[in-house]
């Protein structure tokens, strides 16, 4: 018997690395500055020392970054997943917040709501190499230490779960991901370091025109 086929595109969705040049970075520095200090703690999944809302002055980080962003992951991988890719698309930042992470803390596996999401990397005051070589961890396979790790989780082709780990140290400032909203992620603990790691997040919404 004979059987005629034809391939069937995987769903997996993926996610985008930017490199976030200096204008943008000063940009956001000063909006980590202008922080009216609205709490967004009760909004987080995590257990995080503070996390103020910020304000995207004339909408600056949203076209220069954000717009440019959502398009391009739509026009590589729309018409592959959920995410809809219709040209009358209207996008929005709906969300927009600064995270101080103080050692101990952490921000287990969650997702977020809206279309899209962010993390920007802004200070990071660990290496995670060397947080790895500390003593409770010995014993501990190398691929299984993730200590100050940002790591998402995702399905492979075959269904089988897979985390990706971003082994963060100072050298990732100034980087982001943008990626799903649904993308499931989580950022690790790290220790002995009295400064905060700093972060910035949002969530971009979308409505369709009339």
């Amino acid at each position: 018997m004979t059987f005629k086929f034809k391939p069937i595109p995987i769903n997996q969705l993926g996610w985008l690395y930017v490199n976030l040049d200096k204008e943008v970075m000063d940009f956001l520095w000063k909006m980590i500055d202008k922080s009216t200090k609205d709490d967004m703690k009760s909004n987080l999944a995590g257990n995080i020392s503070k996390s103020y809302s910020l304000e995207d002055d004339e909408d600056y980080f949203f076209k220069n970054v954000l717009l440019p962003l959502s398009n391009q992951w739509i026009s590589s991988n729309g018409k592959f997943s959920e995410v809809p890719c219709a040209e009358n698309l209207e996008f929005y930042l709906h969300q927009f917040w600064v995270n101080y992470q103080n050692q101990h803390e952490v921000n287990p596996c969650h997702d977020h709501s809206g279309l899209f999401s962010f993390a920007i990397w802004m200070k990071i005051p660990y290496d995670c190499k060397e947080q790895n070589k500390l003593p409770f961890l010995d014993g501990i396979r190398e691929e299984d230490k993730k200590v100050g790790c940002f790591e998402f989780q995702h399905l492979d082709m075959y269904g089988k779960v897979v985390n990706t780990a971003y082994r963060l140290d100072s050298s990732y400032e100034g980087y982001m991901v943008f990626f799903p909203a649904k993308l499931r992620h989580m950022v690790y603990p790290f220790y002995e370091t009295e400064e905060p790691r700093i972060s910035i997040a949002g969530n971009i919404w979308c409505k369709t025109q009339a």
